[in-house]
């Protein structure tokens, strides 16, 4: 009897031991509008699903590739103002970057595309002098894609495309309590992440008009290796953009898969200026562009507080572009987020 006492003790002792920490990361949520890798796309509403003269159109809608014939390099790079951020805000809002840092990077072929992000990197150390507690907080999330766009054989208007997506990160947190002159470890977590993910995007495009639609990550796994598999937050967007010359007008609605929506509601227009000039090393023609983008984007737009600006511009020189994209909630310039993007055309 007193051996199968023991026994007991010893199985309820490591059951204790083998227990964890709960999983800190509250939200899989990536694909949202401020989140957007593309200056193009942020400068005219912060969704793009119809406009091709984008290097990272295929984040937003893969199809869009069906109708890329050259070739180009681009990357983007995010400029925002230091924002505090605590514990609580990291955790929900699992896809928040340092301030400063390489965004994207996009090499597209004809029909394909292939991309790398960093999707999400956060780094917190914080002492709570009130409560005696230390935390430090560092997850880090990568993401390599895969694009391919195609038109249907029997109606080229029509389109189609797909995101392939590799996803691997890891998390290291840590909580600490002081007592007297000790710290007592009251959580800690040292654990990778390896996942896929998928988009769909489809466009139908007409002389005057173009309309598209996608799901993000509509099947999707994030495998840890201590902790259940997660799904990433499945999204559906849709619009509509209308041309009249160099002019486009453009609308769209994104919002999550689920019983609470979030639903946000885009607009922009773009205006593109195409003149040529002269080389400076010969007498042939090269060519340029001088794009303007405004746009604004919001769930309800009841206020101007609850509505994102965004302004844009891009310059074409030849093989060689330059894209800026800016946006801020509620015309606070001062928090302004900012995004630039090089790009260069290899045919």
């Amino acid at each position: 009897m007193n051996k199968l006492c023991l026994i007991l003790c010893l199985v309820a002792v490591c059951g204790l031991s083998a227990q964890v920490s709960p999983l800190p990361i509250q939200s899989f949520d990536y694909h949202t509008p401020e989140n957007n890798v593309s200056p193009i796309s942020i400068g005219m509403g912060g969704l793009n699903l119809t406009n091709t003269n984008d290097f990272f159109g295929a984040y937003d809608n893969p199809a869009l590739l069906a109708s890329s014939a050259a070739a180009s390099l681009a990357c983007s790079y995010r400029l925002k103002n230091a924002d505090q951020m605590n514990f609580y805000q990291a955790m929900r809002i699992s896809n928040a970057l340092k301030d400063k840092q390489f965004k994207y990077f996009s090499l597209v072929t004809k029909n394909a595309a292939w991309a790398y992000q960093p999707v999400a990197g956060i780094h917190l150390s914080e002492w709570n002098a009130t409560q005696d507690t230390t935390q430090y907080y560092d997850y880090q999330l990568d993401k390599w894609q895969a694009s391919y766009g195609l038109h249907d054989q029997t109606n080229k208007a029509l389109s189609a495309g797909v995101n392939i997506k590799y996803l691997t990160g890891r998390l290291v947190y840590l909580k600490e309590r002081k007592a007297g002159s000790n710290l007592i470890r009251e959580a800690f977590i040292d654990d990778k992440v390896k996942g896929f993910s998928a988009d769909l995007g489809f466009a139908y495009t007409q002389d005057s008009y173009s309309i598209g639609a996608a799901v993000y990550d509509v099947f999707s796994r994030l495998y840890w290796e201590n902790y259940d598999s997660k799904q990433l937050t499945r999204r559906a967007a849709a619009g509509i953009q209308i041309n009249n010359g160099s002019l486009a007008i453009m609308g769209g609605v994104q919002g999550q898969i689920s019983n609470a929506p979030e639903t946000t509601y885009h607009f922009g227009v773009v205006q593109d200026w195409n003149f040529d000039s002269q080389s400076f090393s010969n007498d042939t023609k090269t060519s340029q562009n001088l794009i303007l983008r405004i746009g604004m984007y919001s769930h309800d737009f009841y206020g101007t507080e609850n509505i994102n600006y965004t302004l844009g511009s891009g310059y074409n020189y030849n093989m060689f572009r330059v894209d800026f994209g800016m946006t801020n909630q509620g015309m606070k310039l001062r928090d302004s987020e900012f995004l630039l993007s090089i790009g260069v055309g290899l045919e």
